[in-house]
Formats: structure tokens, C-alpha cells, sequence
């Protein structure tokens, strides 16, 4: 396998750790890009199902997971969770840097629909940017509409009716030391993005291809690997109440559960 971007390792090494004590079960991931966070879960022991407005990204879960889509286990779909009608209910709803790409609408509806397909037991998480005073241009081309703070997170939240149970800031200082460099390659690999619709961004952003920033040559897996990074990963959870850390970790959970 490629190796991942130090950030994306990051997250999941945290996310690893958070879902040690969470019983495995049935999970809805929206916006699962190239399947890291999916594969993850199905390691785990989870089965489910995976939603996604790109038909090329469904795909190349499709090429991916063929096995565990031959055993039962998952289902990725080419599909609007917005306007999915599905009765099925999920012990875990899971998005990684999907909520930004609404407008204060969508954003709402985005957790009533998850309050409708969670269990009765079940939680939500979402990882979305952090830091609002580092947007930039990678926040532009992906389609994003905010950035947030713990702040406004737990605003929205409450807002919904939801009960935060848990926050953290994740990836600080890493993407922070990395930002200069980041805007740079981003600007000079996707900046023709700009001029797509909102809704067109959102789908290019699921899977990526910028040299040195989402794609690395396969040597540099000695240094990109969960083992390397997990020195960092201690780091991270030092900082996860920095207001700087540009990676915002959620856990909620609707007030009657």
C-alpha cells in the first residue's frame, strides 16, 4: 500500500485508540475518499456501508474491498446520505472532512439524518479542519465553507439537541509546521479547481493526487507508518487542547441515547 500523509496517519492513529473502547458493530461512513478510515473499521471486526457523491471514488472502494464486499461485510454506495431514505440503523456514523462542505442548511440536516440512522446506543463521529485562522487554499479548492473551533463545534451540536462526549485537536504541531509547504503544493497541483461549483470540488476532493503532499513515493514508507509516527501521535495528544491544531475530533451522541 502507498504510504500516507503524515496527517492522515495521524488522525488515525487517534481514532485506533478512541474506538479500543467502542464494541464493534454496524457503521455508516460518509465520505470515505480512498478507504483508510473504512479499512480501519473492518480490521476492527466493524461491518457496513459507506456513502459517497462520486462514482469514480465508489469504484475504487469497489477494486479495494472486494473481498470484504464478497463476505457481507461492506457496501460502498454512490449516493447522497441526505437523501437516502434507508431504515437501516448504525452503531457508529463516522465522517472525516465531510461536514465543512455544507452550507449552514446542509449542516443541520447532516445531523438529523445521522440522529435518525444512529441505534439506539450508538455514537457519532466527525473529523473535520481546525483552526479557522488557518484557512488557506487548500480550504478553497476542497470546497469548504468553515473551518471550526471546539467552540463553534460544540455550538452546533448543542444547537441539534446532540451531547458533545468527547473533543480533541489533532495533528498540532505537525500540519502547522507543514502549512507553508502544504498551500504551496496544493496551489500549484489543484488551483484550476477554483473554478469548478462547490458541489464539483466536494466530489474531487475525496481522493486526491498532489505529489508530496497526499501521494509519496513508495520509499518514503519507511518514514510514513504508523510505527515512526506514533512518537508524534503522543505529541499530538499533549497539544489536543491547542486552539492551533488545524485536525478538530468529535464524539457525540443525541440527548435521549
Amino acid at each position: 500500500m502507498a504510504p500516507l500523509p503524515p496527517g492522515t496517519l495521524l488522525q488515525l492513529l487517534y481514532l485506533r485508540e478512541r474506538l479500543r473502547a467502542v464494541q464493534p458493530g454496524r457503521f455508516a461512513e460518509i465520505g470515505p475518499g480512498a478507504g483508510h478510515i473504512s479499512a480501519l473499521l473492518l480490521e476492527l471486526g466493524w461491518s457496513g456501508v459507506s456513502y459517497d457523491l462520486e462514482s469514480s471514488t465508489v469504484a475504487a472502494l469497489q477494486r479495494r474491498f472486494s473481498q470484504e464486499i464478497e463476505a457481507g461485510r461492506y457496501r460502498p454506495i454512490t449516493r447522497d446520505w441526505l437523501a437516502s431514505d434507508s431504515s437501516e440503523r448504525f452503531d457508529l456514523v463516522l465522517s472525516c472532512m465531510v461536514l465543512e462542505h455544507f452550507d449552514d442548511d446542509g449542516e443541520r440536516a447532516f445531523l438529523e439524518v445521522a440522529k435518525r440512522n444512529l441505534s439506539p446506543d450508538g455514537l457519532m463521529i466527525t473529523i473535520v479542519p481546525g483552526s479557522p485562522s488557518h484557512w488557506g487554499i487548500e480550504d478553497e479548492i476542497a470546497g469548504h465553507f468553515r473551518r471550526y473551533s471546539d467552540g463553534s463545534a460544540r455550538a452546533l451540536f448543542d444547537s441539534a439537541g446532540w451531547n458533545v462526549r468527547h473533543t480533541a485537536g489533532l495533528t498540532f504541531p505537525v500540519s502547522n509546521l507543514l502549512f507553508p509547504v502544504s498551500n504551496f503544493l496544493v496551489r500549484r497541483s489543484e488551483s484550476r479547481k477554483l473554478s469548478l461549483s462547490m458541489v464539483e470540488r466536494t466530489k474531487q476532493s475525496g481522493i486526491r493526487d498532489v505529489p508530496m503532499k497526499t501521494t509519496f513515493p513508495s520509499l518514503f514508507g519507511l518514514l510514513l507508518n504508523e510505527k515512526t509516527m506514533y512518537a508524534l501521535h503522543l505529541l499530538q495528544k499533549a497539544f489536543r487542547r491547542s486552539k492551533r491544531a488545524m485536525v478538530l475530533y468529535v464524539e457525540a451522541t443525541p440527548p435521549e441515547f
